[in-house]
C-alpha cells in the first residue's frame, strides 16, 4: 500500500471508486507531467450531497461536502496515475459553491477541499486557488472541485 494510502487510511478515508461522468467527459487528464480532474461533485456513499450555500446549508456542512469533493478528486488521481505518492504538487485548486447572491463565506466552504490535500500531502498539498459562488451547480450540487497536480515521472 502506497505511503499516501496508508495516511489516508489513518484519516479514516477510504477512497470510493471514481464517479461516472455525468455528461460527455473524462474524469481526469494527464498532460504532460499535470493531471487535470475534471470537477467533482460532493458524491459519498452513492448519494449526492444537494443544497444552497445561505439557504439550505450553512459553512459547516458546505466545509464538508468540499472535502467530499477533493476525496473524489484523489479518487480521479489514483485511478488516473496508479500511485497518490507519484503527486509532486497539488498546483491549483478550484473550488464552486452552489449559494444565494449574498452568501460571502465561499473560501471558508472550499477549506475543507483545501486542507484536507495539505494535511494528506504536507507542503506538496499547498496550492494556488480559486472559490466561486455560483446559482447553480450540476445536479443540484451544493458544491465542485476541480484540481490541477504535478506528478513525478513513472521511472
Amino acid at each position: 500500500m502506497s505511503k499516501i494510502l496508508k495516511k489516508l487510511n489513518a484519516l479514516g478515508i477510504a477512497l470510493p471508486e471514481t464517479v461516472k461522468p455525468v455528461a460527455a467527459y473524462i474524469p481526469g487528464i494527464v498532460v504532460n507531467d499535470l493531471v487535470f480532474t475534471s470537477g467533482q461533485l460532493p458524491f459519498y456513499q452513492g448519494k449526492l450531497i444537494t443544497g444552497k450555500l445561505g439557504d439550505t446549508m450553512d459553512t459547516k456542512e458546505g466545509y464538508e461536502a468540499a472535502k467530499i469533493c477533493a476525496i473524489n478528486c484523489l479518487a480521479v488521481l489514483q485511478s488516473t496515475i496508479g500511485n497518490l505518492d507519484r503527486v509532486e504538487q497539488i498546483v491549483k485548486l478550484t473550488g464552486f459553491v452552489n449559494c444565494t447572491q449574498d452568501f460571502t463565506e465561499q473560501p471558508a466552504v472550499i477549506n475543507g477541499a483545501s486542507e484536507l490535500l495539505g494535511e494528506v500531502f504536507g507542503s506538496a498539498g499547498q496550492h494556488s486557488r480559486s472559490a466561486v459562488g455560483s446559482a447553480s451547480l450540476p445536479l443540484g450540487a451544493c458544491c465542485e472541485v476541480e484540481i490541477i497536480v504535478k506528478v513525478k515521472s513513472v521511472v
